[in-house]
């Protein structure tokens, strides 16, 4: 089942970057930016985080946390962090269920070669667990910069 517009988002738990069990209710009190992501290290994947992490001051002046989702795992995600400074959490999903259940775990075509993998997509939740928002197939340039447009429209509503 794929969660929809309105909907409460689902509880999996997942291990964050620092080993710890991390559930999306965690954060209920909070607008949560969720983004989705296919790899670590890879050059439209750290332009996104980097992104993020030059506007995380903005989306927490908003009560906004950003939480970064990708299949890889913890030692590669903690690198991640280390390496571009990264100030949220992003969490492993190698079991790809939180993708699945946003539906982007999707049939990926690359040089002639079909895999399975995650399509780039952000989800905007509201305070009470509720996706309000969902950007699909995003490409990178500008998509931050939205996202935090959004937040601040839901917050001032």
């Amino acid at each position: 089942m794929t969660v929809e517009i309105g909907q409460k988002v689902p509880d999996i738990e997942l291990l964050g970057d620092h080993g710890e069990k991390v559930k999306l209710s965690d954060f209920e009190g909070k607008y949560v930016v969720l983004y989705f992501y296919p790899k670590d290290m890879t050059p439209g994947c750290t332009t996104e985080a980097c992104d993020f992490r030059d506007r995380h001051e903005s989306f927490a002046e908003l009560d906004a946390v950003i939480i970064g989702v990708s299949p890889d795992d913890q030692a590669r995600h903690e690198k991640f962090k280390q390496k571009h400074d990264l100030p949220f959490l992003l969490l492993v999903d190698d079991e790809h269920k939180l993708a699945e259940s946003f539906d982007v775990w999707k049939l990926k075509k690359n040089f002639g070669k079909e895999y399975m993998g995650v399509e780039r997509s952000t989800f905007l939740i509201d305070k009470e667990g509720r996706l309000v928002k969902e950007w699909r197939k995003v490409k990178v340039k500008d998509h931050v910069a939205e996202a935090l447009q959004a937040v601040k429209e839901i917050a001032e509503a």
